[in-house]
């Protein structure tokens, strides 16, 4: 499988490598059983966001994990997440503010593609109701225009205002809340380069071997969510992968 080697839009090949996500569809559910032995969590609870064009309908199957792994989960119910716009954003942080409120404790958020864009965003806002936040395969530096989505959005949402473009500069400045991105250098969508978060003693990046449309559900990806989700409050450390996980995990070796 060729890989991104640049800064541009991901290649055809690679778009047509996201083919792949058909065959991480079905090894989540062979694997499903065993995926039930991975880190459990406390009951805290976790907001999962789905990606652009997708709906609630997409992260079913993570959700349904994460559940079993006993955390108290929700989708967004926000419909299929197309239009960004004021009323849009300040549905999100009403959401999160109510699952805050009715746990009595802080809000994991995951994000895919898109809605992991929207899950550093409300949790810069407001990181009073954030424990941590994990963005998969998510565009989060200013080159937004670097996806093969990127087309769709403006031609649904409009060209960007000059205070959303000043905002578009600041999408690589991480929430101050523990913050994990995983990425994938196959990514037929994103271009991996642009999901890579700036140095913090509280960021990490995570490459792992998947395709954008498979991100939800790839087992790996999987085991990092829930490996990352399962660290105490307050006790967040980077994820460890010597050993046998070097050879499906990797790091970048330089950070933007």
């Amino acid at each position: 499988m060729a890989v991104q080697t640049d800064g541009g839009r991901p290649s055809l090949s690679l778009i047509l490598g996201e083919s792949r996500a058909f065959f991480e569809f079905n090894a989540f559910y062979y694997y499903r059983i065993l995926m039930r032995q991975f880190a459990k969590g406390d009951g805290h609870p976790v907001l999962v966001m789905p990606g652009f064009m997708a709906s609630d309908y997409s992260t079913a199957p993570m959700r349904g994990l994460l559940k079993d792994l006993k955390y108290n989960v929700r989708g967004w119910g926000l419909g299929r997440n197309m239009v960004f716009n004021d009323e849009r954003e300040a549905q999100m942080h009403a959401l999160l503010k109510d699952i805050h409120d009715k746990n009595e404790r802080k809000v994991s958020i995951v994000g895919w593609s898109l809605g992991g864009v929207f899950a550093r965003e409300i949790a810069k806002a407001h990181p009073e109701y954030v424990r941590s936040v994990i963005s998969l395969g998510s565009p989060i530096s200013p080159a937004v225009d670097k996806t093969n989505a990127s087309a769709l959005f403006k031609a649904i949402n409009g060209e960007p205002t000059a205070e959303e473009a000043l905002r578009y500069v600041q999408l690589n400045e991480p929430p101050p809340v523990p913050t994990t991105s995983v990425y994938s250098k196959t990514d037929g969508i994103v271009n991996w380069r642009h999901s890579i978060q700036k140095n913090h003693p509280d960021t990490e990046n995570i490459e792992v071997p998947a395709s954008h449309m498979g991100l939800g559900f790839n087992p790996l990806v999987m085991y990092v969510i829930a490996d990352r989700l399962a660290q105490r409050e307050g006790e967040w450390k980077p994820f460890d992968i010597s050993g046998l996980k070097s050879v499906f995990f990797k790091k970048p070796k330089t950070h933007h």
